[in-house]
């Protein structure tokens, strides 16, 4: 039997002081230090930094100089993204020729059927079903109007897709997604009020990365973000302090509430790197004092880090370190329809836990 010591453990409504977790596959026990017998532990003491279940990241484009769309570097995207906290992801694609994106999904699909990475729950698909008024730093040329049928060879790894709802052929293809399991999030989408609604009626469960490529918040023309203030979605969230202004966080946790918010980092090759010159959906992107655009100035995702994400959101709203962790971890979990099998920090639960300093 393995254990881990802390004096902070990050559990699913507040935090335990100075406890051992015990486990095995699965965790077996949380107990104090009076409570097991150490001739019988391997016993790993972390001090004082946090224990916290794993962090789910469902939007994330690659690491360490690696992308989800290259031929190589799955295996280590995944082992560095650990680093990170991060335990569970979902492998995020870029618009680029629709052969492309099938080479990326098949490579995937493999992985997953072999097992090679166990933290890989599947792709999100971002692009090319998208908008090019509000493309992003997505390549223009690739964008296609959704249809079913491309991705239907997939549907069994593909978990998430961003679509803008207003594009021909959409109202089939979220329908069709819905039925199947596959969750549909708005984003990159000049759709209406009312159209974005249509969506979420149809089945769309999520906004991807709130605020950014999309219209802001009109008093005539309330949009995207006027559907997602208003209805149940889930609403990512790049934490980068970049991306939106911090104090939004705040602000948006009061319109949402703890239960709908999920934070993602939306990274691209560059992260846990040095600033430089990189590239993301096959167009050149800069790394400068920690932001990425493409030559025009666009943001071109970022090099943020989970745990540094959850620290930045707590830092600037009145959530407890626990309320911050759930954003990371048991909102997507719920949005993916996973939160019965790993994790959260709980008797019988799936082993995923990370250690990590919360300064």
């Amino acid at each position: 039997m393995k254990g881990i010591k802390s004096s902070k453990i990050i559990l699913e409504n507040g935090v335990l002081e100075d406890r051992v977790i015990l486990f095995e596959d699965k965790i077996i026990d949380i107990v104090s230090e009076k409570e097991y017998n150490l001739s019988t532990v391997e016993l790993m003491d972390v001090g004082g930094s946090f224990v916290s279940p794993g962090f789910i990241n469902i939007h994330v484009h690659g690491c360490s100089g690696y992308d989800f769309m290259d031929e190589e570097g799955l295996e280590e995207i995944s082992n560095n993204l650990l680093k990170t906290g991060v335990t569970s992801f979902l492998a995020t694609t870029m618009s680029l020729e629709f052969e492309k994106i099938e080479r990326a999904l098949r490579k995937i699909k493999d992985f997953m059927l072999k097992g090679r990475c166990k933290g890989l729950l599947g792709v999100h698909l971002e692009g090319p079903f998208i908008s090019k008024k509000y493309k992003g730093a997505h390549d223009e040329r690739f964008l296609i109007d959704p249809d079913f049928k491309l991705i239907e060879p997939y549907k069994d790894v593909i978990k998430i897709v961003t679509i803008a709802p207003e594009l021909e052929g959409a109202e089939e293809f979220i329908k069709k997604c819905s039925k199947e399991g596959i969750v549909i999030s708005i984003g990159h989408s000049g759709a209406s009020f009312e159209g974005t609604l249509k969506a979420i009626e149809y089945g769309a469960k999520s906004i991807t990365h709130t605020f950014n490529a999309m219209p802001q918040l009109h008093h005539r023309n309330p949009s995207v973000l006027g559907a997602a203030f208003t209805t149940d979605v889930y609403c990512e969230v790049i934490p980068d302090n970049i991306h939106i202004h911090p104090y939004l966080y705040e602000v948006l946790i009061r319109i949402k509430g703890k239960d709908r918010i999920i934070l993602v980092t939306d990274s691209n090759r560059a992260c846990l790197l040095r600033d430089g010159e990189y590239e993301l959906g096959g167009q050149a992107i800069t790394v400068k004092n920690g932001k990425a655009t493409l030559r025009d100035g666009t943001i071109a995702g970022s090099v943020l880090r989970m745990n540094e994400g959850i620290r930045n959101f707590y830092k600037n709203t009145n959530l407890e370190i626990w309320e911050a962790v759930k954003l990371a971890t048991i909102n997507p979990a719920r949005l993916l329809g996973i939160y019965d099998k790993r994790e959260v920090l709980k008797l019988g639960k799936m082993r995923s836990f990370v250690s990590w300093m919360r300064n």
